[in-house]
């Protein structure tokens, strides 16, 4: 018998209104219309506390935002509880809302951030930038691979599949 694949939640924030920091929620859009067994969905323009309630019903969750460093065209890693040193409307960070979700509700989900590298966020506009498109599109792959393959092993990275070809 055959282990079930694992609850996974996508978390895709960020601001669709200022051009590349949009690439959250359009890959959380992206990944809803797939609709892949045993993946939830969200998008929103911040993390807040609570989504420590639907984390802690999860596995595993993906954090997804715009990345404005770092390689192309994004980077995948796992991310561990953290308790806030603060706490704000714009200051909720992905290890908090574990931390949270650890705290009141008990959570064990293993999470990791998913940074799609962007290039335009000094403009108002609802459109990505080419580049930041085609690393939107590498990045729906990746996450369509990963929640089909259910293997969220602790050493998995975007590296990882990269050097194996996976």
């Amino acid at each position: 018998m055959s282990n079930p694949l694992p609850k996974v939640l996508f978390i895709g924030y960020g601001n669709p209104g200022r051009l590349d920091d949009g690439l959250g929620p359009a890959l959380a859009a992206r990944i809803e219309a797939l609709s892949l067994k045993g993946l939830t969905v969200e998008a929103d323009y911040q993390l807040a506390v609570e989504n420590a309630f639907d984390v802690s019903r999860h596995d595993i969750v993906i954090f997804a935002d715009a990345a404005v460093r770092g390689r192309a065209p994004f980077f995948f890693k796992e991310i561990h509880p953290q308790s806030p040193l603060s706490l704000g409307s714009h200051s909720v960070s992905p290890e908090a809302v574990l931390f949270f979700a650890e705290r009141l509700f008990h959570s064990r989900a293993r999470a990791y951030v998913l940074g799609i590298r962007g290039y335009e966020f000094n403009g108002y506009d609802e459109r990505l930038s080419e580049q930041a498109e085609k690393n939107l599109e590498e990045a729906l792959q990746f996450v369509a691979e990963l929640v089909l393959a259910g293997n969220f092993n602790s050493t998995y990275s975007y590296e990882t599949i990269v050097k194996s070809g996976t």
